[in-house]
């Protein structure tokens, strides 16, 4: 339980509460504040003084601001409105009663500003049993936690009133998280040919397993990886919450509607980019697009150390940000998306245009992809490019819409919560060895089958496990109780199925 009046200090998406305690003593005037703030905490002083000055308090005499715990590092913003709270109680202005929370950035003429990490305080001010008071551009993230006491506040003047018992600021009502976003950016039925790309979008969709499209320039990879979007099923509430705590941690504005988020990142990113890190340890991409699409283009020009900082968290869907002033735990749990070319020229395998690659430079190429890597990616697909005649027709099936393959993903994932709901899992790509080995439901001759196939392709045991949870997916899909064996068969070509793979190559067609 906390006393008197706190603020928040963010570590990932928690807050936790920062006690404002104000001592004034006679002298020339000064301000100090304690308990390892950062610049931009030491700055308040300033707008705490002009905002101050602005509702008629003229500070004097030597004041001292303690933010509790002193071992906490304190960093941003977020502090402004407490501090400024603190010492108008501590001059006898308010009596600030009830222990409260306080959130918000001052502007010199007292008005409040938006600050990152509201939802987190006020997770925390639910937690705590206690009312808190965050800028009106907040108001609407704070709206959708359930259960807390809020108010929104446009200037420090509104604070002050409220205290005093001048002015009764409304509460905030609760709100809701919205309806189905039905606006489908690139639909599959827009995308020509590509058949069997498609299916595997859908496969990796229904399962939330990951992808890797390899094929030419121009074959439509990049529009294949945007289409998925449009097939994934709404976001529930609880990984709505997910989402939205880590777009508030991160500062970034919230967006209405269930759609699940899709994040790109450029080859030139640094692990910390995709990771997260750096002095305040925020959220990297993998985390911001957590229960949703990380999409990868040009995969073999990241970094080496990009590329191996994924492994962890692709296999657990957690990362650990650490640093000397502490660590950070966030969610990763990422569908990820990679696309890239067979070879530096991009055209190894094409029937159309011939490579000039030497085969050196492709296995150098190639090798960019580590196995583990590689492994960690459950459906490696070909995307040819199309022939003149099916980029020149104007009309003619181009498949099933987005709608539609949507229906049939929703239906499999709903089978999949059902199924696993009570191991704590949602979707088949999440399912720990323990809980795939016992209850994977197969038919007795695929076991034959795969000791005849598994040697011959040298799959390893996390691959084989891949192979397996995508086998479930597709017979998912299909509606079988039961994994037979033309579904291990579909699975197993998707392990062989691109330039990276060991079979099929990219003249292929589905």
């Amino acid at each position: 339980m906390i006393n008197g009046i706190c603020g928040v200090a963010l570590r990932g998406t928690q807050a936790l509460p920062v006690e404002v305690e104000v001592e004034t003593t006679g002298g020339l005037f000064s301000m100090t504040v304690v308990g390892l703030p950062d610049t931009a905490v030491k700055e308040a002083r300033e707008r705490v003084r002009a905002s101050l000055r602005r509702i008629g308090l003229m500070l004097r005499g030597r004041i001292a601001i303690n933010l509790a715990p002193a071992d906490l590092p304190k960093e941003g913003a977020l502090l402004d409105l407490p501090m400024a709270v603190g010492l108008a109680n501590g001059a006898g202005i308010i009596d600030c009663g009830e222990p409260s929370l306080f959130m918000g950035e001052l502007a010199l003429d007292g008005r409040v500003r938006w600050v990152r990490g509201a939802v987190p305080a006020a997770v925390l001010a639910r937690e705590l049993g206690v009312r808190i008071f965050v800028p009106k551009e907040n108001e609407h993230e704070v709206a959708l936690v359930a259960g807390v006491r809020a108010y929104g506040v446009e200037t420090l003047l509104d604070v002050v009133e409220h205290l005093h018992g001048g002015k009764t600021l409304p509460q905030i009502s609760g709100g809701s998280f919205g309806e189905e976003d039905e606006c489908i950016e690139t639909d599959m039925s827009d995308i020509k040919g590509q058949f069997a790309a498609k299916r595997a979008l859908e496969i990796a969709a229904a399962g939330h397993h990951n992808l890797l499209l390899t094929g030419s320039p121009g074959s439509g990879k990049t529009l294949l990886a945007r289409a998925l979007r449009g097939i994934l099923p709404p976001l529930s509430d609880e990984e709505m919450m997910e989402v939205l705590l880590i777009r508030s941690t991160a500062g970034l504005s919230f967006e209405p509607g269930r759609t699940r988020p899709f994040r790109t990142a450029h080859h030139t990113a640094s692990s910390v980019a995709i990771c997260g890190g750096g002095a305040s340890m925020r959220p990297g991409e993998i985390s911001l697009a957590n229960r949703g699409v990380l999409f990868l283009d040009e995969f073999p020009e990241f970094s080496r150390d990009v590329l191996e900082s994924l492994r962890q968290p692709l296999e657990d869907g957690t990362i650990t940000v650490s640093r000397a002033a502490g660590s950070v735990t966030y969610p990763a749990r990422v569908l990820l998306v990679t696309a890239c070319n067979p070879c530096p020229c991009g055209y190894s395998g094409d029937p159309s245009e011939p490579c000039k690659c030497s085969p050196s430079s492709i296995e150098k190429y190639q090798r960019k992809l580590s196995g583990p890597i590689l492994d960690r990616i459950d459906l490696h697909v070909a995307v040819p490019r199309l022939t003149p005649e099916e980029l020149m027709s104007l009309s003619g099936e181009s498949g099933e819409s987005s709608t539609e393959i949507r229906k049939r993903v929703r239906s499999a994932r709903k089978t999949q919560q059902d199924r696993w709901r009570e191991v704590g899992f949602q979707c088949n790509a999440e399912l720990p060895e323990r809980v795939l080995r016992k209850r994977l439901n197969i038919d007795p001759d695929v076991k034959l089958f795969l000791a005849e196939t598994v040697e011959r392709l040298r799959l390893s045991g996390r691959g084989f496990s891949r192979v397996l949870r995508v086998s479930r997916t597709i017979a998912d899909l299909e509606g079988s109780e039961r994994v037979a064996v033309h579904h291990v068969a579909e699975s197993l070509s998707y392990r062989e199925g691109g330039a990276f793979g060991r079979g099929v190559g990219l003249g292929w067609r589905g």
